[in-house]
């Protein structure tokens, strides 16, 4: 069960629940959310992969190993402020909860990345840093946020990965759905 601290001080807690197949079989996963413990919202269906994949790439960044090349490392010479850098742009990933109508109920969880600007009185200079704003809605409306590094980020997400392998049997982890 992954858990983030967010701004205002309470908890989410991300737990992934396998997704099952017509005989029974699970192969993926959906997230559940909970605000200090208090149901949130179900979040992801079938989002497994696409952690997996974040995690990888969370990884790679912070190695300097960006698909956008070399100079990302150079242009964010702290880690933590190194982020893959997507197809969706600043958002890393968006989950919502869709009834069988299509219908987006239940709640939110968003990732995106933002580039702060910090005031560094001692040396009268800013400097700018990125960080992962995890933003999570639950069904009635009410939202929470947790603004992170890229270590938090990898943290949060390998370890969501690792809980959804274990629930799905420790095999070959979220298979990508199509």
């Amino acid at each position: 069960m992954g858990g983030l601290r967010c701004v205002d001080g309470s908890y989410l807690t991300v737990t992934p629940i396998p997704c099952m197949d017509s005989v029974g079989t699970p192969y993926e996963i959906t997230l559940e959310l909970r605000r200090d413990g208090t149901p949130y919202g179900v979040v992801g269906e079938r989002c497994g992969w696409l952690l997996a994949r974040l995690a990888l790439g969370v990884s790679r960044a912070r190695e300097g190993q960006s698909p956008a090349g070399p100079g990302e490392a150079g242009k964010w010479p702290d880690p933590d402020d190194r982020f893959p850098v997507g197809e969706g742009g600043s958002e890393l990933f968006s989950f919502q909860y869709r009834a069988r109508s299509g219908a987006m109920t239940g709640g939110e969880l968003r990732c995106q990345l933002r580039t702060i600007p910090i005031w560094l009185p001692g040396e009268r200079e800013w400097r700018v840093t990125r960080r992962a704003f995890v933003e999570a809605w639950g069904s009635s409306g009410v939202g929470m946020r947790a603004v992170l590094t890229s270590s938090e980020l990898a943290a949060f997400v390998h370890g969501l990965v690792d809980e959804a392998e274990d629930c799905l049997g420790g095999g070959e982890g979220p298979r990508e759905s199509g």
